[in-house]
C-alpha cells in the first residue's frame, strides 16, 4: 500500500460533473488499497472572479482581507469532493489550511509555507478516510489565512508530499496531451 498525493486543478474541478469525474479516479486509486490524499484548487475562474469583486469594491484591497476573500474557492471544491466521494461510499474528509496547519510567513498573496503538522491528516488516514486538503492557502503564526500565488496548489501538493514523505505525488491537469513547453506561451508549430 503506497500513500499517494493527487493534486487537481480548477479546470478538472470546473463544474459538478467533472468533481464527480475526479471523485472516481480517487476512488479507483483507494480502492486499490492506497492512502490518497487530494489537494484541489478553486473551480475553473473562481479566483479571478473573486478578484473582480474585491477590485470592483476597492482597486487596492488590503492584503489581509484579499487573502481571506480569494482563498474560499479551495474551501467550496474540497468540501464538493468530500461530498462525492462520501456518496460513492469512500469514505472522505475536507480540511481548509488552517485545520491542518499548513503554516507560512505573513506575505499576503506571495505567502511561503514555512510547516506542515501532518498529524491530523495521519489521523484521518489511519480511518481510512481520503483526505481533501484546500490547495493555494495556509495561515500565519497570527492565525490569518494567506495565499500562495499562482500556481499555489500545486506547490501545496508538493509540500504535503515531502511533509507526508508520500510514496508518489500526482499532480493531474486537464490537457489535451503531453507538452515539453507550456501551450499558453509557446503556440503551436506545425512539423
Amino acid at each position: 500500500m503506497a500513500l499517494i498525493v493527487q493534486k487537481y486543478g480548477g479546470s478538472s474541478m470546473g463544474s459538478v460533473d467533472r468533481i464527480k469525474l475526479v471523485a472516481k479516479r480517487v476512488a479507483k486509486t483507494r480502492a486499490k488499497g492506497h492512502d490518497v490524499v487530494v489537494v484541489v484548487s478553486a473551480m475553473s475562474g473562481e479566483t479571478d472572479r473573486l478578484i473582480k469583486l474585491a477590485k470592483a469594491i476597492e482597486e487596492r484591497p488590503e492584503m489581509r482581507e484579499y487573502d481571506a476573500l480569494v482563498s474560499t474557492g479551495e474551501n467550496v471544491t474540497t468540501a464538493l469532493l468530500a461530498i462525492a466521494l462520501n456518496g460513492m461510499k469512500r469514505p472522505a474528509i475536507s480540511f481548509a489550511a488552517h485545520q491542518v496547519k499548513i503554516l507560512t510567513d505573513s506575505v499576503h498573496s506571495k505567502a511561503r509555507i514555512e510547516s506542515i503538522d501532518d498529524a491530523r491528516i495521519r489521523e484521518e488516514l489511519k480511518k481510512g478516510r481520503i483526505v481533501v486538503v484546500a490547495g493555494f492557502q495556509g495561515v500565519d503564526a497570527e492565525g490569518d489565512v494567506t495565499t500562495l500565488g499562482r500556481g499555489g496548489s500545486d506547490t501545496t501538493a508538493v509540500a504535503l508530499a515531502a511533509a507526508l514523505k508520500a510514496d508518489v505525488c500526482e499532480i493531474y491537469s486537464d490537457v489535451d496531451g503531453v507538452y515539453t513547453t507550456d501551450p499558453r506561451i509557446v503556440p503551436r508549430r506545425a512539423s
